[in-house]
């Protein structure tokens, strides 16, 4: 579905990100990792279109660079770390907005089958029962469940996710990524997500891409990235030995 060669770029004429070539099928969930400031939030700016680039990007066989605003959107859809609140609109009003770029009106009217798709992914949220609340009353997880349920009502092939997590407690975090495997799996999806947390990028992912320093330094199965000794060189901390040792702590009775 997606395949990315020699791509590059950056911001002001400055590469941040550098000859990166990988390919992501439909039905998977993509975690970037790799540690502060290696160019994984450039990354996905890159493939959501929002910065310029050097390389290649195919999206279903098509370069991104040749596809219409509209139709990339209908396509593609970017969560970043941060959404501003402009306007006070309710949770319905704010999630509903993903069905802008897939809607034949100006005035943006939701047919029957927007709001059958709004529905199901505000409760699968659960957030149906808090559909009228303002979004400038919510807290930070709540935003950002709101945020999230509009990217996928959006329902694009391909979601890019920013830290996904953040404002999360621990139950919504699992849940939050288990909905997105289940998601992309049974709707023949590609999720690309930048995770901080390894455990759940090690948990929910089915492969990993490790950056370092804007390069692609280790990618496959979770498996082959988490074993590997690039790793350790990247974030400078044997993180297996760590994890393990952390782990008997939770075993002490």
């Amino acid at each position: 579905m997606l395949k990315i060669k020699d791509l590059a770029s950056g911001y002001n004429g400055l590469d941040i990100i550098r000859d990166i070539s990988f390919e992501a099928v439909r039905g998977e969930v993509l975690a970037v990792i790799g540690p502060n400031g290696c160019g994984k939030t450039t990354l996905l700016k890159t493939l959501a279109r929002l910065l310029q680039y050097r390389g290649q990007i195919f999206l279903d066989n098509t370069e991104i660079s040749s596809m219409p605003r509209k139709n990339l959107s209908q396509k593609t859809a970017l969560l970043a770390q941060t959404s501003g609140i402009y306007f006070p609109y309710n949770i319905y009003d704010t999630a509903a907005m993903g069905r802008f770029p897939h809607s034949s009106s100006f005035l943006g009217i939701l047919s029957a089958e927007d709001k059958e798709i709004i529905h199901g992914v505000l409760s699968r949220l659960g957030l149906w029962n808090e559909r009228d609340k303002l979004i400038d009353e919510l807290s930070g997880g709540q935003l950002q469940r709101v945020f999230l349920a509009r990217t996928l009502i959006q329902n694009p092939d391909l979601i890019l996710l920013d830290e996904p997590t953040n404002h999360l407690d621990l139950k919504h975090q699992a849940e939050l990524l288990e909905y997105l495997s289940k998601w992309a799996k049974d709707n023949s999806k590609l999720v690309i997500a930048v995770l901080h947390d390894l455990n759940l990028a090690r948990s929910f992912a089915d492969k990993a891409a490790l950056m370092h320093n804007g390069a692609l330094v280790s990618f496959g199965s979770c498996g082959t990235v988490f074993s590997g000794d690039m790793l350790k060189e990247s974030f400078g901390i044997d993180i297996k030995a760590f994890m393990l040792e952390s782990l008997k702590k939770w075993q002490v009775t």
